[in-house]
């Protein structure tokens, strides 16, 4: 799945690491969903929105609208 997790977490200057302690997740796992080879499970996802303030639908994009 496409996201914009990369973008988010550089303009706050955050380290893939840095943002995996915040979730409670290992740095591969941050790398896997950016790089979209791992979709996170739905209490991640909006854990990561939370975390961001946006919604998920502005974090994730949907497969169909690519």
């Amino acid at each position: 799945m496409n996201n914009h997790l990369r973008t988010l977490r550089a303009e706050r200057g955050w380290s893939q690491q840095d943002l995996a302690e915040r979730l409670d997740v290992s740095r591969q796992s941050v790398n896997a969903i950016e790089t979209g080879r791992y979709d996170p499970s739905l209490p991640l996802a909006f854990k990561i929105a939370e975390l961001f303030a946006c919604a998920i639908e502005d974090i994730f994009v949907s497969p169909s609208k690519g």
